[in-house]
């Protein structure tokens, strides 16, 4: 149970250093179409981590 338990969080927190990898290799134009700024990265890449 313990093990699993790690096993999800780190999936979590690949899953989110993915996420922040991606977004923040597009340009602040193509931000700005997906109606995104910078400064939003973390808290998406936290909200997709999480779902």
């Amino acid at each position: 149970m313990f093990v699993t338990m790690i096993a999800a969080k780190i999936r979590t927190f690949l899953r989110y250093r993915e996420t922040v990898r991606e977004l923040s290799r597009l340009t602040n134009r193509e931000l700005a179409d997906l109606g995104l700024s910078r400064s939003e990265i973390p808290f998406i890449a936290r909200s997709h981590a999480a779902a």
